[in-house]
């Protein structure tokens, strides 16, 4: 079974981090987006992906080639997507790759997804992964009857008649009947915000007769927001094994777990933590760092820090105070 994975969008709600590097190589829980979604699906077995590729492509092929080359049983398939008009789009770039696929996976390049992936594949016909919203307008939305089957896909319903938000991940089990609906959507100018998305082909599908079973994941975590990228940090630095930085590497310091520092940082008289990383060969000196995600290269002096994403080799230092007070004196340092 193929894995796609589109990953050509620009990230514009993560500006100015993804100006300089598409969004799918932010670090979360110190390792790229795209590596966790790569690594989710190669534990369970899956071999061949199709990345669709645009913005800043080059660096997500470098990034897969310089981390996975050494496994020869995996395949990896590029296509560019020109120009980028959405994620149903983004599938026809690629369909001479998938259409005759009888069974395929979809997951899109900024979710990463809790699921039992085994119980997923194996449900019968198509499935779509599915988890509550606090703001369905925000997503595309999944209307499910009694027994768990969609009766209705919608991108970003002006008036949702459900809070079941489709979580990014896909099961097809006929590649061909997606590719005619995405041509149908094209053909027919059927598009959402001046976009042909996913949604919208899945939509069609179930009006040409598919079935689709929704299927309630364990977690997701949309990356394409700052929020949300913390959210995941947070979430994968709690995994059960996850391997994080023991207090006795850093004395003098108190490091408040979950906390994954990398190597050769230089760190003292700080506070790291909870929900944070910090990125390989950054320096921090008399900081409170706390759910935030540092890059490489990075300095931070006299700060407290807090839901913040700096970017690689940033330099950010705070003012440090020698204060002689008098009797009923209000200051505010903001």
């Amino acid at each position: 079974m193929k894995v796609v994975i589109p990953v050509a969008g620009r990230g514009s709600r993560l500006r100015p981090l993804t100006n300089t590097q598409p969004k799918a190589l932010l670090p979360v829980a110190g390792k790229p987006i795209i590596g966790h979604i790569i690594d989710f699906f190669v534990e369970k077995g899956i071999k061949e992906f199709v990345l669709i590729i645009g913005y800043m492509g080059t660096r997500i092929e470098d990034f897969v080639y310089s981390q996975y080359s050494s496994n020869k049983e995996l395949m990896f398939t590029f296509v560019v997507q020109v120009p980028r008009e959405g994620s149903a789009h983004a599938i026809w770039s690629a369909k001479e790759y998938i259409e005759d696929e009888k069974e395929l996976l979809i997951c899109l390049g900024d979710s990463i997804i809790d699921v039992d992936l085994e119980e997923f594949i194996q449900t019968e016909g198509c499935v779509v992964g599915v988890q509550k919203v606090t703001k369905p307008t925000d997503f595309g939305i999944a209307e499910n009857n009694t027994e768990g089957y969609v009766q209705r896909m919608v991108e970003k319903p002006r008036i949702p008649m459900s809070n079941m938000g489709l979580a990014g991940l896909y099961k097809i089990d006929d590649a061909g009947k997606l590719v005619e609906a995405i041509q149908y959507i094209i053909e027919n100018e059927i598009t959402t915000n001046e976009e042909f998305h996913l949604t919208d082909a899945l939509q069609q599908m179930l009006l040409n007769g598919s079935q689709f079973k929704a299927k309630l994941v364990d977690g997701w975590y949309d990356c394409g927001q700052k929020h949300s990228l913390l959210d995941a940090n947070a979430h994968l630095l709690k995994r059960p094994g996850f391997k994080t930085t023991p207090q006795t590497e850093f004395p003098g310091c108190v490091l408040i777990q979950p906390v994954k520092i990398g190597i050769n940082c230089k760190i003292e008289n700080s506070i790291i933590g909870p929900n944070t990383v910090i990125g390989d060969n950054s320096e921090i000196h008399n900081c409170m760092v706390e759910n935030s995600i540092i890059g490489t290269f990075s300095k931070l002096d006299q700060l407290i820090l807090k839901d913040s994403l700096v970017g690689h080799d940033s330099n950010l230092k705070g003012t440090h105070q020698s204060l002689n007070l008098g009797d009923h004196t209000d200051i505010k340092f903001n």
